[in-house]
């Protein structure tokens, strides 16, 4: 379980389900890769407020559990995460380069998710209903990207 980061005015616990693919989704991900990107997702979290809970490999794309705190951007997490395991990547295994042409390890997209440490979306607004006196629900919808307007 992920403990509480504990700054000077606040206490928190952001996680993040980040799925990094890497670029044409070769199968190139192996035994030396894998090491690699361990150890400078390590070095990763001595720099930088990211907390690496737990990483997982298949041969074309890579799942990250992460936690940092509430200034850190999540698109600041993955540029920093894609752009340096890349150049280390690419530093200790320059045979990488022949299959991926172009200089980029991974691909420019990536799918990131808030993970519920303590419950998920129905339990935190029963939470909120409950937590005080009377309760008066004001507005309620589905959560879905903002739609641009026409």
């Amino acid at each position: 379980m992920s403990d509480h980061i504990h700054k000077r005015h606040n206490k928190n616990l952001m996680l993040y389900h980040l799925v990094c693919p890497v670029k044409y989704r070769l199968d190139i991900i192996n035994k030396e890769l894998e090491q690699t990107i361990e150890q400078t997702c390590f070095e990763i979290s001595k720099r930088y407020e990211i907390h690496f809970v737990e990483i997982g490999t298949d041969e074309d794309h890579i799942h990250f559990l992460l936690q940092s705190i509430p200034n850190m951007l999540p698109s600041r997490m993955v540029q920093i995460l894609k752009s340096i395991t890349a150049r280390e990547i690419f530093s200790k295994h320059p045979e990488v380069r022949k299959f991926l042409w172009g200089g980029k390890f991974w691909s420019n997209g990536y799918y990131i998710n808030t993970v519920g440490h303590y419950g998920n979306e129905k339990v935190i607004a029963n939470y909120v209903r409950e937590q005080g006196k009377s309760y008066k629900q004001i507005h309620r919808s589905e959560p879905t990207l903002f739609d641009c307007l026409d």
